[in-house]
């Protein structure tokens, strides 16, 4: 299993090793002491999620209050989506940039998301299925958007998705200024500080 921090930081893409004959493939696809090895901090894994997607599908971009959010370690076990990460922390270096991994069935990569980061996925192929693993329940007074169309943020999705698919909560939630504006949005060092008590075990 190959770990890499993406260039938005606690936020990193796990590459598994595949094992295969003539049966099909064998992979670890989520391990807690590698992924404690890489980020310094374990995940206390609370909900399992799963979304089947029409091509075009766009989810996001979500996030949750901090603390606590949530964690997420995601991974496309049907099909192909591009997984965006987008950092919202008012604050952080590279605040409103985003990174991209391809999440497909052929090299069965996933990405692990810290809390208070902003993620987002387009549907490559018909019935794109994904699994989340997350560090939390769904607190729905506590979840946030920002509007995956966003020019400030500017996600770019491939010509191979078609025409963008959203949602009536995404499509009505607020770009990343006005969401800013609003007091929405993560603070860098609160979120540094939270990582931070996670990795101490606190």
């Amino acid at each position: 299993m190959q770990i890499r921090e993406l260039k938005i930081p606690d936020s990193y893409e796990i590459t598994p090793q595949q094992f295969g004959d003539d049966r099909g493939t064998f992979l670890e696809w989520y391990r807690f002491d590698k992924l404690e090895e890489a980020t310094g901090r374990s995940i206390q894994l609370a909900q399992s999620n799963t979304s089947v997607s029409k091509r075009g599908s766009v989810r996001g971009i979500h996030f949750a209050d901090v603390p606590p959010s949530q964690a997420k370690y995601v991974t496309a076990t049907h099909g192909a989506v591009l997984d965006y990460v987008v950092d919202i922390r008012v604050g952080s270096p590279t605040f409103g940039e985003w990174d991209s991994v391809l999440l497909d069935d052929i090299e069965r990569k996933a990405i692990f998301l810290s809390e208070g980061l902003g993620h987002c996925f387009v549907a490559l192929t018909e019935g794109a299925t994904v699994t989340y693993l997350v560090s939390d329940v769904y607190r729905p007074d506590r979840e946030h958007g920002i509007n995956p169309l966003d020019a400030e943020i500017g996600l770019v999705f491939p010509a191979e998705a078609g025409a963008p698919l959203l949602s009536a909560k995404d499509t009505d939630a607020p770009g990343l200024i006005e969401a800013a504006a609003d007091g929405l949005l993560p603070e860098w060092d609160v979120s540094r500080a939270y990582y931070e008590s996670l990795r101490r075990g606190n």
